[in-house]
C-alpha cells in the first residue's frame, strides 16, 4: 500500500527552480505579448519587417492576434502546456520566414531561443511534465 502512495505523490518542486521557471516564463510572455501587441497596432517597424519577409500589411494583426491567444493559453495554469505547444508550432512558422528570405543567422535561430525559454520555464515549474521527458 505504501508503494501506491509513493508512485501517486507528486515530489514537491523547489522554491529556487519554481522561481526559476516563473521568471523564464514571465520574460517569454511579455515579449510576446510586446510582439503580438505591436503587430495588432500595425508599428511602423513591425509593417517593414512584414515587408521585407514577403508578408501583405493586413496578415500583421491576424498574426499578432493568434500569437495573443497562444500566449494566453500558456499563461492558463491549466492550458499552460497546450500553450507552449502552439506557441512552439508559432515559432517555428516564424524560423522558416526568416529561413525563406535567407535572413542572418541570429534572426533566424531567435524564434527558436523563446521557444526553448517557454519549454525551460514550462519545465522548471511543473514536475510532472519533466517527468514525462526525464526520467530519474
Amino acid at each position: 500500500m505504501s508503494t501506491t502512495m509513493q508512485e501517486g505523490a507528486v515530489s514537491r518542486i523547489s522554491k529556487g527552480r519554481a522561481w526559476t521557471g516563473r521568471v523564464l516564463s514571465l520574460l517569454a510572455v511579455l515579449f510576446l505579448v510586446f510582439d503580438g501587441v505591436t503587430k495588432v497596432m500595425k508599428e511602423k517597424n513591425v509593417m517593414a519587417a512584414a515587408a521585407q519577409l514577403g508578408f501583405p500589411g493586413w496578415t500583421m494583426p491576424v498574426i499578432g492576434g493568434i500569437l495573443l491567444v497562444c500566449t494566453l493559453i500558456y499563461v492558463i495554469p491549466r492550458t499552460a502546456v497546450l500553450g507552449a505547444v502552439l506557441l512552439t508550432g508559432y515559432l517555428g512558422g516564424a524560423v522558416c520566414c526568416q529561413l525563406r528570405v535567407d535572413n542572418p543567422a541570429f534572426e533566424t535561430l531567435f524564434p527558436v531561443f523563446f521557444g526553448i525559454i517557454v519549454w525551460a520555464g514550462l519545465f522548471c515549474r511543473k514536475n510532472r511534465l519533466a517527468g514525462l521527458f526525464f526520467a530519474r
